[in-house]
């Protein structure tokens, strides 16, 4: 299965630049303003601002300027500001869980080790039954394959002598040699598969995320049954990753 890159890893930077631009406008700055200011163009700037406005990160107030929003305003002063990221995190995963129609992961790669941080789940979009702990299966996951390709060659080296290459299933890659090969020559913006490496009947794609020196990714797992949705739904999570981004850098 191919699936085409896509790109909007820039958007959370430009995301970034809108807000700081209106956080220095307490008493608002219209889109005008802010096209002058941060030098975006008017498509992208619309889209951004629909983005900003719809994570509550921005608020448009009656002469149609733009303020700071609730959920920024929450995050900044919160005494509590990781659990109340983690919250934020949370309803952007299950907004992301039903636009994409299956569950949704969000991994870092943290102190040596791959860790699911978040995900969201549900009824009609079951979660992966965790049948091998995720730190010692990054072999055979999009997650883990997905974060090992952000790593440089020696800290993936370095992660593989610390972590048998079991076989969990037939599809399983259980040759270093040919995993670092195959993670060498991942292009960085196509996602990462898994198709029944991990868990017979279960397919997974996962998508990199580029937030400062954050190591992360966010991936979503389907039935074998419904593998002709991986695509669409890979590509998806690929075009909304960037609320997540922001997220993890404020």
């Amino acid at each position: 299965m191919r699936i085409e890159p896509t790109a909007p890893y820039h958007s959370a930077q430009d995301a970034l630049r809108v807000l700081e631009t209106v956080a220095r406008h307490p008493a608002g700055a219209t889109d005008t303003e802010l096209a002058r200011r941060t030098g975006l163009g008017t498509e992208r700037l619309t889209a951004l601002l629909r983005m900003l406005r719809r994570e509550g990160y921005v608020e448009q107030i009656g002469d149609g300027a733009y303020v700071t929003g609730d959920t920024l305003r929450r995050i900044t002063s919160a005494h509590d500001r990781e659990r109340a990221l983690r919250e934020k995190l949370q309803l952007t995963l299950d907004r992301l869980r039903d636009s994409v129609g299956a569950a949704v992961y969000l991994s870092r790669y943290l102190d040596g080790e791959v860790r699911v941080t978040q995900y969201a789940a549900g009824p009609a979009a079951p979660a992966v039954n965790e049948w091998v702990d995720f730190r010692y299966s990054a072999h055979a996951t999009a997650v883990g394959k997905s974060l090992l390709t952000q790593l440089d060659h020696n800290a993936r080296r370095d992660h593989l002598s610390r972590h048998k290459m079991a076989r969990l299933t037939s599809r399983t890659i259980t040759s270093d040699k040919l995993l670092l090969s195959r993670l060498e020559s991942q292009p960085p913006t196509v996602p990462v598969l898994d198709l029944q490496e991990y868990a017979v009947g279960t397919v997974c794609a996962a998508v990199p995320l580029t937030a400062g020196s954050t190591v992360g990714c966010l991936a979503v797992s389907l039935p074998l049954e419904h593998a002709h949705r991986l695509k669409r739904a890979a590509e998806t999570l690929n075009r909304n990753a960037a609320p997540v981004v922001l997220s993890l850098t404020l």
